[in-house]
C-alpha cells in the first residue's frame, strides 16, 4: 500500500476520541506485518478498557516517531484530487501516521535500526494515551512528535491554562428581579474584568491570548438565573501564576474559578538545515517528555485546516515528510 492509499485508509476508519479501537487494530496489524518482515516487534500498550496505544520498534529505539490516532468530531470520509487528500484526520494526524510508517519502511530498507513508532489515543481531549505511555517508556533519547507544522521544525509551542468560572444565584420571577440574585449577571461582571486582565508577551512565542469559549446557564428568559458557567482558555507564553492571580482578583462574591488544565510552554530541540516556526497550540509533548526523550515537533499539513470541515493535506507535503522523518532519525541516531 502506498503512502496516499494508506492515508486514505486510515482516514476512512472513524476514530473520534474514545472510539480509537478500530483504527488501533488496523495500525497494530499493519505494523505487525511490517515488523515481521523487517526484523521489528509490535505491541499494544493498554490505556483503559478497549483503548490502547501502538508501539513498534527495531533494535533498541533511541529515536521514536510519534503522533496520535484519534480525531475531533464530526467524522467525514476521505476524498482525493491530484494535489490533496481530504477527510477528517487527513492532516491531524492520520497522514502523519502514514508518513511515519513510510519513513520506517524506508529506514529499514536502508538497514537502519534503533528507532521506533508510537501512536497514541486521546490527544484531542485529555492526552490519556500519552499519560499511559509516559509511565512505560522504552529508553528513547529523542521523541519526534508529529503535528501539522507545514513540515517546518517548531522551535517552541505555547502552553495552555484552561479554567471554568462558575456563578451561583437565586431564582425568582423575572417580573420581580429584586427577589432573586442573577448568576448570569454575576458571571458577566466577572468575565468583563477577566477580559481586561493584562496578558504578557514573549519575544519568541508572541502574545499570550485569552478566549472565552463557552457560556451557559439559566432556565428561561422569564426566570432569574441561579447558575452560570463559562469556559476559558489562555494560551500561555510564560508562567501561569500571574494570570491565575489576576483571574482570582476579577471574581466577585458569587463567582468562583476551577482550574481544569495547565500545560507550560515547550521549547524544542533544534536541528540545522530545517525551516522553523513557532506554534500556538498544545500537543502531547509535555506529557511524553522527558520520559520518551528530548522533543522535536514537525509534520505535514496546516493547522489552519485541522478541525475544520475542509481538513486536507497536500500530497507533496506528505511525500516530503517521509524524507524529513527518515533524515531526522538518521541524524539523531548519530
Amino acid at each position: 500500500m502506498n503512502l496516499f492509499e494508506l492515508t486514505r485508509t486510515l482516514v476512512d476508519i472513524e476514530s473520534i476520541t474514545d472510539n480509537e479501537t478500530n483504527v488501533g487494530v488496523y495500525v497494530v496489524d499493519f505494523l505487525s506485518k511490517l515488523a515481521a518482515c523487517t526484523g521489528g516487534r509490535t505491541e499494544k500498550m493498554d490505556v483503559e478498557a478497549g483503548r490502547f496505544n501502538v508501539f513498534a520498534s527495531w533494535g533498541n529505539p533511541a529515536v521514536v516517531l510519534s503522533t496520535h490516532m484519534d480525531t475531533v468530531p464530526p467524522f467525514f470520509p476521505s476524498h482525493e484530487d491530484p494535489e490533496r487528500i481530504g477527510g477528517r484526520g487527513s492532516c491531524d494526524a492520520k497522514g502523519i501516521i502514514a508518513a511515519m510508517i513510510a519513513a520506517a519502511e524506508k529506514l529499514r530498507a536502508d538497514g537502519v535500526e534503533n528507532f521506533g513508532l508510537l501512536f497514541v489515543v486521546g490527544e484531542e481531549r485529555n492526552s490519556a494515551g500519552a499519560m499511559a505511555a509516559s509511565k512505560s517508556p522504552r529508553g528513547s533519547r529523542y521523541l519526534i512528535n508529529g503535528v501539522p507544522t507545514e513540515n517546518k521544525l517548531a522551535l517552541a509551542s505555547k502552553g495552555a491554562l484552561r479554567f471554568e468560572v462558575i456563578a451561583r444565584g437565586k431564582t425568582a420571577h423575572s417580573a420581580y428581579p429584586e427577589l432573586g440574585e442573577s448568576a448570569i449577571d454575576a458571571l458577566l461582571d466577572a468575565l468583563e474584568k477577566i477580559r481586561r486582565v493584562p496578558l504578557p508577551t514573549d519575544e519568541l512565542l508572541g502574545a499570550c491570548t485569552l478566549n472565552i469559549g463557552t457560556i451557559s446557564g439559566g432556565h428561561a428568559p422569564n426566570v432569574v438565573s441561579d447558575f452560570g458557567r463559562a469556559e476559558i482558555l489562555v494560551r500561555l507564553v510564560g508562567d501561569a501564576a500571574p494570570i491565575r492571580s489576576a483571574v482570582a482578583a476579577a471574581l466577585n462574591n458569587r463567582t468562583e474559578v476551577k482550574e481544569v488544565l495547565c500545560v507550560p510552554p515547550v521549547y524544542f530541540e533544534k536541528v540545522d538545515g530545517f525551516p522553523t516556526t513557532v506554534v500556538s497550540y498544545v500537543t502531547d509533548v509535555p506529557v511524553l517528555t522527558p520520559a520518551w526523550g528530548k522533543p522535536l515537533l514537525i509534520g505535514p499539513g496546516s493547522i489552519h485546516v485541522a478541525h475544520t470541515a475542509h481538513e486536507n493535506v497536500a500530497k507533496k507535503q506528505l511525500s516530503d515528510a517521509v524524507v524529513i522523518y527518515s533524515d531526522l532519525v538518521r541524524r539523531l541516531l548519530k
